[in-house]
């Protein structure tokens, strides 16, 4: 019996491999011996030809309003355009009316947008997506960047206030956001922008997880459906459902299309308000970089997505090396919750934070300041810094100052730093290199560079080969008083193709 089960094992097997060198030929079989497969190329380094953003603010009406503020840093400097486009009140299938056309790689430029046309009537009531608690409106205002070439390498597209001082990193369409921020009980206004880049519509959802939410998510089916027209936004104000709670974590996702994703909260409808930072997806590890040396309270933002309950540790990475600091540990929360945890030693401490979870979580900061309508200056989780980060709409000298906030949690890194006035190309300068010792945190003074009188720079921060990885985030302050912490983010030239592997293995069961 036995052998007779043995034959029938062997002689299936004689079919498989009589099926597979019909597929791909006997050559093919010699080739794919290894069961692991091999690989038919190599790995290259491609360079960035494409890439979009999307800014809410630029030609908003009211207190939401302000300008663009782009540049790129290019690995080659030949060739490309960015265009700027509104976006267009109810949808349209093609690109919005052109306000902008910038063809200089390696300068970094300002572009006022007028305040777009008051909405038609038609547009003014609510549109799909709507419901009891939510309303769905058609966005005014509002653009996309389309960059080609040069200009889409070492892409960075900003969005400034009124007063000129950066407020926004402008975002790339995505799948799926996460924001962490107060809650509605010290930011009455919490408002959710959508913006759509493509040529189809969208089809977004929105789930929120809040120290109210004891029992699970509080918007859950209350706020799915919500269709974006392409190239277009809508908006939706989000207090009504977010009532009583003081810390909320929103994800904003897409089942058609995709979207650019942007939250501004404020104490009321006449602030400013502020911009939440765009944090990491849920992970065991997060790092929130940027906490800077002032005085004053830090308050931890975590959230857990998921059902199961989380263990959760803190280490900071501060200029006196890392630690648990007070409050850091023993901490655990239940899933679909959200808590916020003081720090109080790390007060007058610059440092990046670490939260060590059992299960994976989302998380911010606040510290004291914040723009106008604002109860604090929120800093997000982000990851390190590849191949170069660049940040635009820096403001130094009498209208304001710019640190970078550096953080080595693991190995120690090297990174060059360069400050370029407006006008001035980016590439080509030799900056200052900068070291950061395993498990440190320095700030680096953004200074006006030498012989120029000029209100804003470009910074380009770029690890340098064998540098551990290294976290950062550019802290804004204006009037004294800390208006913004913006992650540093990855603005790539190149991106990775994988190997192509080939592998019997793959067709195997």
């Amino acid at each position: 019996m036995v052998d007779r089960i043995r034959g029938r094992k062997l002689l299936f097997a004689a079919f498989v491999v009589l099926a597979l060198a019909a597929v791909y030929g006997v050559a093919g079989l010699r080739h794919a011996a290894p069961a692991a497969g091999y690989a038919t190329s190599k790995a290259v380094h491609a360079p960035v030809t494409s890439a979009i953003r999307a800014c809410p603010a630029p030609g908003s009406a009211g207190v939401a309003a302000g300008s663009l503020v782009t540049a790129a840093v290019p690995a080659s400097a030949s060739g490309g355009t960015a265009v700027v486009t509104r976006l267009v009140a109810g949808g349209s299938a093609t690109l919005g009316p052109v306000t902008a056309t910038i063809s200089a790689p390696n300068l970094s430029q300002i572009t006022a947008v007028k305040t777009a046309a008051a909405l038609p009537k038609g547009l003014q009531a609510s549109q799909p997506g709507s419901s009891p608690q939510v309303t769905t409106e058609a966005g005014r205002g509002g653009v996309e960047v389309n960059a080609t070439g040069a200009m889409a390498q070492g892409l960075a597209v900003e969005q400034a206030g009124r007063n000129g001082i950066t407020t926004a990193q402008c975002g790339s369409p995505g799948t799926s956001f996460w924001f962490v921020g107060p809650g509605q009980s010290s930011a009455a206004d919490v408002e959710l922008y959508l913006m759509n880049t493509d040529s189809v519509a969208a089809d977004a959802q929105v789930t929120a997880v809040t120290d109210a939410t004891k029992g699970g998510p509080v918007l859950g089916g209350a706020d799915n459906g919500i269709t974006v027209p392409p190239h277009s936004m809508v908006t939706q104000s989000l207090g009504s459902l977010l009532q009583s709670s003081k810390i909320v974590a929103l994800n904003v996702t897409t089942s058609v299309g995709r979207v650019v994703a942007a939250v501004r909260e404020s104490r009321n409808g006449s602030d400013q308000g502020g911009w939440l930072p765009q944090a990491a997806a849920p992970a065991t590890t997060q790092v929130i970089p940027g906490l800077p040396s002032t005085s004053g309270s830090r308050e931890l933002y975590v959230a857990v997505p998921g059902d199961a309950a989380a263990a959760i540790k803190v280490t900071a990475v501060t200029s006196r090396g890392s630690y648990q600091p007070t409050g850091g540990t023993d901490i655990e929360l239940l899933g679909n919750t959200a808590d916020e945890i003081s720090l109080p030693s790390l007060g007058g401490v610059a440092s990046a934070i670490k939260v060590s979870s059992s299960v994976p979580v989302v998380a911010g900061m606040l510290v004291p300041g914040g723009p106008a309508g604002m109860p604090g200056a929120m800093a997000a989780s982000a990851g390190p810094v590849q191949e170069q980060g660049v940040l635009v709409g820096s403001p130094v000298g009498s209208a304001g100052s710019t640190d970078l906030v550096l953080s080595a949690p693991a190995k120690a890194a090297a990174v060059r730093v360069v400050v370029s006035a407006a006008g001035v190309p980016v590439t080509g300068q030799a900056g200052t290199v900068v070291q950061v010792k395993a498990g440190n945190t320095i700030v680096v003074p953004v200074k006006t560079p030498h012989g120029h009188r000029i209100s804003q720079v470009t910074i380009v921060v770029s690890p340098l080969p064998d540098s551990g990885p290294l976290y950062a985030a550019r802290v804004i302050t204006s009037g004294g008083v800390i208006q913004s912490i913006m992650p540093v983010p990855s603005s790539l030239t190149w991106v990775l193709e994988p190997a192509v592997h080939s592998s019997l293995g793959a067709l195997l069961p």
